[in-house]
């Protein structure tokens, strides 16, 4: 048991690091974020099983082939610009994504409810539902992704400081105050249209 322990702690540790490295990337609007983050996913997969995490387990899926989706969106920018730019967030998404979000969360916390063992079944399937909203925003680089990302991660702090996860704790945190500076930061290179 204890060297399972070990293990665990070790890929959790190596899984917040990649995740730091996937926000400094994201920051700075760095196509890199992209490979970082299919690798993070693939460390957060074993660590969200283990704590019995099973949306954010399956997120963490969706990550993988929205990492590569989202790296080859960025990668072809637009007709004016050779990297995609900075934009707001329009009305029609706004509504279109609300409503993705509600039957989300409500499929989701329906099966989780239901069907798995999991310790915060309604909590995993706000953030969740809420992550893949947000993740989706990013790869349209979408400047609110990150008015999201603020309130899943300060959530998820607080539901990983619950199932002890405390690499992931300390990760959720720093992803929560650095997506107010990458708001900001990411504000001042807005497209206007």
């Amino acid at each position: 048991m204890m060297i399972d322990w070990i293990i665990n702690n070790y890929i959790e540790l190596f899984g917040a690091i990649t995740g730091l490295a996937f926000l400094y990337f994201e920051i700075k609007e760095k196509i890199w974020l992209w490979p970082l983050g299919i690798l993070t996913s693939l460390f957060y997969i074993y660590i969200f099983f283990v704590a019995k995490f099973y949306a954010d387990m399956g997120l963490q899926f969706y990550y993988l082939f929205i990492g590569i989706y989202g790296w080859y969106t960025w990668s072809k920018g637009t007709e004016d610009k050779p990297e995609l730019p900075v934009v707001r967030i329009n009305q029609k998404q706004i509504g279109l994504l609300a409503l993705i979000g509600f039957a989300l969360f409500f499929v989701l916390s329906f099966v989780l409810s239901n069907y798995t063992d999991s310790p915060l079944p309604y909590w995993d399937a706000f953030t969740t539902s809420l992550s893949i909203i947000a993740t989706w925003m990013l790869t349209r680089k979408i400047l609110e992704q990150w008015l999201v990302w603020i309130v899943v991660n300060f959530i998820s702090l607080g539901l990983y400081i619950y199932k002890d996860l405390y690499a992931t704790s300390v990760l959720f945190l720093a992803y929560g105050v650095l997506s107010f500076v990458g708001y900001y930061k990411w504000k001042k290179n807005v497209k206007v249209k």
